[in-house]
């Protein structure tokens, strides 16, 4: 007997078609460099020192016995914290993915670094910046991904999902206009429903398909 095969696990990577995964990963790898060197060179311009690539790509830069490797280490949080979480929202959108893609993110900069300086990273503040901005961007980005996917949708010019999309119906149809009667009065006793295209109550009316009249009549009880 054949065994039946797990379904796969709602929001999981293998959903997903690998190439697609690895074009995900480049493009919020290179948006988290872009980032760190934009905000590095204002960081330099505005204290008055020299820009290296060592502060992109290096870590011996990031240290807790100055002011300045305070500097370059809060630079790291906003990148790898923040930046992140706003490009993982934007491009992925998927609460289940955000800790995957984040902490992917900060594990191919540790090689990068490594092999850049052909050294593993010795500083401590180091490994506590990219704890912190792992963090940051894990929860940020499941906060952001969530509250977009609470967002109502809306189709056709309806909406479909979100809150108080089940009592709108009903309250649209209790704020219909009245019926007007041959006359040209209005009739009180009947409620049109323009979504579903009938009327309700006492008094004349179309039928759902909107061919034909018909007069509902009063019933009197039986006996």
């Amino acid at each position: 007997m054949a065994r039946r095969r797990r379904p796969p696990r709602a929001g999981a990577l293998g959903e997903v078609p690998p190439a697609r995964i690895a074009a995900q990963i480049a493009v919020l790898q290179l948006l988290y460099y872009a980032v760190a060197l934009v905000l590095m060179l204002f960081t330099t311009l505005i204290a008055g020192s020299s820009f290296s690539i060592d502060l992109v790509l290096g870590w011996d830069c990031v240290r807790g016995d100055t002011t300045n490797g305070w500097l370059i280490a809060l630079v790291w949080v906003l990148t790898g914290g923040f930046g992140m979480a706003l490009a993982i929202v934007a491009l992925i959108a998927r609460s289940k993915l955000v800790p995957d893609f984040a902490l992917t993110i900060h594990f191919l900069h540790l090689v990068v670094t490594s092999l850049y300086t052909h050294m593993f990273p010795r500083n401590a503040m180091w490994w506590l910046t990219m704890l912190v901005s792992a963090s940051i961007a894990v929860s940020l980005g499941i906060w952001g991904c969530q509250y977009r996917e609470l967002q109502p949708v809306f189709f056709g010019g309806g909406r479909i999902l979100g809150a108080g999309s089940g009592t709108g119906g009903a309250a649209g149809a209790s704020a219909a206009p009245p019926s007007i009667r041959d006359d040209g009065s209005l009739d009180e006793n009947v409620l049109v429903d323009e979504e579903m295209g009938y009327s309700r109550g006492r008094g004349r009316g179309r039928g759902r398909d909107g061919a034909g009249e018909y007069e509902m009549a009063k019933m009197e009880p039986s006996p």
